[in-house]
């Protein structure tokens, strides 16, 4: 499964952009109004990625942040709630504003998300209860997105990706690793990340 896209954007679209990765390859990418946001021709962008297999296609959603996909992936998990609603709800609110309004159950906040009205939100609300607990409680940690000069978590899993790791095995305890300390250079990460995987063998 994609779960990570560093490239260069080739168009951008009302939905989409056309990311173009160094090996040649392009991907359409689906993103909200706030992603896609700044986005132009030629530039450098990098996005988590969720990918939704169907019958008829293949999708991918992209996301700035790691916190941004892991909250899609509870959206999408609900009974009767397709990726772009889920999408739109992200659109409309950050993954925090979304698990205060869960915790609130705050029925009318949620019905300014195009095509959510009032009986949606009750059962969506009854539905993410608990379930977004991971933002509430800082669980999942900040990560490093879109940078027109590359970053340092870029640099991180394109070496461990080099060792054998995916981004999908190591992005989360890259992250944590460089939220615990932010001023860590590229081999200190990646060693750091290292022995967390050691540690999780044991």
């Amino acid at each position: 499964m994609i779960a990570y896209l560093k490239g260069t954007v080739l168009r951008v679209g009302e939905r989409s952009c056309l990311l173009v990765t160094g090996q040649g390859v392009g991907y359409e990418v689906f993103l909200s109004p706030r992603g896609l946001q700044g986005l132009g021709a030629d530039d450098e962008a990098e996005v988590f990625v969720f990918t939704v297999v169907r019958e008829d296609a293949l999708e991918l959603y992209g996301f700035l942040t790691w916190e941004e996909r892991k909250t899609f992936a509870v959206l999408v998990d609900l009974p009767k709630l397709g990726p772009k609603t889920a999408l739109a709800m992200l659109n409309c609110f950050t993954p925090s504003e979304l698990s205060d309004l869960a915790a609130a159950n705050d029925e009318n906040s949620l019905t300014a998300v195009p095509g959510i009205g009032a009986k949606t939100a009750r059962r969506l609300l009854l539905d993410l209860k608990d379930r977004l607990d991971f933002v509430r409680s800082g669980g999942d940690q900040p990560v490093y997105s879109r940078d027109s000069s590359g970053s340092v978590y870029a640099d991180v899993l394109s070496g461990l990706a080099s060792l054998g790791y995916g981004s999908p095995e190591v992005g989360s305890l890259v992250s944590q690793v460089l939220a615990q300390d932010p001023d860590l250079d590229v081999s200190g990460a990646i060693r750091a990340v290292l022995k967390l995987k050691a540690q999780e063998r044991q």
